[in-house]
């Protein structure tokens, strides 16, 4: 992007914004430092925004926002306060009928710890509003297109009604499990009042401020430093191959998230 930039520069004529919303699930203590390092080049490569953003984005900069899926109780333990002093906005979603429970879904993934908990609704209440918002995950966190219609609309009305009476705040934000969705989901999420989604597309984000399904892209505190760098700038078209060599130098499980877009 910043060859693309420098080119137009050159010609006369200016660069489109850009934006990416990275997600991430839990972070254990002993990632803190790693995540602490990534926010410190995130700071340094672009612009953190929030991912509600109505604004339209300035040409020629790069821009990025950070969120949370599954409302676990390390990131808000280990990421928040790291957040909070490099005062980047982000956005945890959270699975309202597991609120201060052990997480019950199969898939958990690789990146949580066996012990990990879901936030509990004192915690989240206790969060800088300032700097973190809440949005919905669902009641249950299942996937949701096997669902019947009515029982979509009781997870994805339901979790928005319960967020908004526990938290005594307006709920506007979804983020779809597993990343799971389709046009008849994104209609009931229209339909249940959300003002954006969010999926596990990894393309650039908030190209146009109304904007709502927007992308983001799957990163892990424990990625490699060139790892983050280049998800964070957007180069997408790398990512299978560095996944693919990552596997061959050090074997590990794949995380759902990565399956979930077949790499």
């Amino acid at each position: 992007m910043r060859v693309k930039s420098a080119i137009l520069s050159v010609l006369g004529l200016a660069s489109p914004a850009t934006c990416v919303i990275l997600y991430y699930h839990g972070v254990p203590a002993k990632d803190r430092l790693k995540f602490a390092q990534q926010m410190d080049e995130m700071v340094r490569s672009s612009t953190p925004i929030a991912c509600d953003n109505r604004g339209s984005l300035a040409p020629g900069k790069h821009y990025s926002a950070v969120t949370f899926d599954d409302g676990i109780l390390s990131a808000v333990e280990n990421a928040v306060p790291e957040l909070v002093a490099r005062k980047i906005p982000a956005t945890i979603f959270v699975v309202a009928n597991l609120v201060g429970a052990r997480p019950d879904w199969a898939t958990f993934g690789p990146q949580h710890d066996a012990l990990d908990r879901v936030v509990s609704i004192d915690q989240l209440s206790k969060l800088p509003s300032d700097l973190i918002t809440i949005g919905s995950h669902t009641l249950s966190h299942p996937w949701l297109p096997s669902l019947s219609e009515s029982e979509a609309r009781a997870e994805l009305f339901g979790s928005r009604d319960k967020l908004a009476h526990l938290l005594q705040r307006n709920i506007t934000l979804f983020s779809f499990p597993y990343g799971a969705m389709n046009e008849r989901l994104l209609q009931l999420c229209r339909d249940a009042g959300y003002e954006r989604v969010f999926t596990i597309i990894p393309r650039l984000a908030l190209l146009d401020a109304q904007e709502f399904m927007t992308g983001r892209i799957a990163v892990n505190p424990t990625d490699w430093p060139i790892e983050f760098k280049l998800k964070l700038l957007g180069g997408y078209q790398w990512l299978p191959a560095v996944f693919k060599l990552k596997a061959k130098l050090l074997p590990r499980s794949p995380s759902p998230s990565y399956n979930a877009l077949g790499v």
